[in-house]
């Protein structure tokens, strides 16, 4: 039976040359290999330490001022982030609306990518509702609708315009705010043709209902009265003379004269 040779005398010699030529070369690697392993695991351990111990400084904070120390000591931390709904909240219920929009602001600036962006651009749109600007606010609420359709921010988007558009007379847009909600954000459920509907009703799709019972049914175009199609009856004089008026009988007897 035929057995593998042994390895060549020539192979061995090659490796061992290619060794000696290049080990600092293959030394150096490895070292950078290693340092950037090190140096990862470092910062891995160092981000969630930082991370960390941002979290637990956010969770003592109780005052615009403790969360601004948050903000300041731990930018880009999902602490840092944090700080800044809570100290747009706390200034909203202070009533410093204006103030509060200016820490949303920089919180969407920052985090452009944050998950509670939309939340934040609704929050302003409130704030702008309270400071009696409610063409700004409906335009952010008419913004979050579209660029975020698929998120919960949406529906309460365009709930949140329904009464904006209905102190502007614009009934017809308020309807169709109605209209999207049970069109798009309805769950889904069971429906065979032929049956009732088994959908599911979502909290938007219920106010929606109750804002479309309360806004005024499309006027309806008035119908023309019967009477206005038959053609006015023409004046006494202008009328046709009847067969009665042209008799003998109905002509007027003339007076006889009488002798001088």
């Amino acid at each position: 039976m035929p057995t593998a040779p042994p390895p060549s005398i020539d192979a061995a010699v090659e490796a061992q040359v290619f060794w000696l030529r290049f080990q600092k070369e293959i030394a150096v690697a490895l070292i950078i290999v290693i340092l950037a392993i090190v140096g990862f695991a470092g910062y891995r351990f160092y981000t969630s330490r930082r991370n960390s111990t941002a979290a637990e400084l956010l969770g003592n904070a109780k005052n615009p001022h403790e969360y601004q120390e948050v903000i300041a000591r731990y930018p880009g931390t999902p602490a840092g982030a944090s700080a800044y709904l809570l100290l747009a909240e706390t200034q909203r219920n202070e009533k410093k609306f204006a103030e509060a929009n200016a820490t949303l602001q920089m919180f969407v600036d920052k985090n452009p990518e944050h998950d509670f962006v939309p939340t934040a651009r609704l929050a302003m749109a409130a704030n702008l509702e309270s400071m009696g600007k409610n063409d700004e606010a409906l335009a952010i609420y008419q913004q979050v609708a579209t660029k975020y359709p698929n998120t919960y921010n949406a529906p309460l988007a365009l709930i949140s315009q329904v009464p904006l558009l209905k102190a502007k007379n614009r009934i017809e847009d308020a309807r169709r705010a109605c209209e999207e909600i049970l069109t798009k954000y309805r769950m889904p459920g069971q429906q065979a043709e032929g049956t009732r509907d088994d959908r599911m009703e979502t909290v938007w799709a219920g106010e929606a209902m109750r804002q479309l019972r309360s806004l005024k049914p499309p006027e309806q175009p008035k119908p023309v009265p019967a009477a206005a199609n038959v053609p006015a009856k023409p004046p006494a004089l202008l009328a046709a003379p009847t067969a009665a008026s042209l008799s003998p009988a109905a002509a007027p007897t003339p007076k006889a004269r009488k002798p001088r």
